[in-house]
């Protein structure tokens, strides 16, 4: 969901790494920047700064277990019914 105003502070980062995979324009526009490209990456940049986070790039927002998730690596443990434990 397109955040109808301009996200700052942890909003943002938690937005833009969780639009990281579909590249900046993506991002910006699900934060709230548009098309404002320049904008979102010095607002992240300095939310990152007050989060002590050394990010240069957006990817580096992909965490490992992010890279996990998508694989798909685990199985799913549920009952047959729900009624059956």
């Amino acid at each position: 969901m397109t955040s109808p105003k301009p996200l700052h502070g942890t909003e943002l980062v938690d937005c833009a790494r969780a639009n990281a995979k579909q590249g900046i324009e993506t991002a910006a526009y699900q934060c709230g920047y548009g098309d404002d490209i320049n904008t979102f990456a010095g607002e992240l940049r300095q939310a990152c700064e007050k989060m002590n986070l050394q990010v240069k790039e957006l990817n580096e927002l992909i965490t490992d277990q992010d890279m996990l998730l998508e694989l798909g690596t685990g199985e799913i443990v549920a009952p047959d019914t729900a009624s059956e434990l």
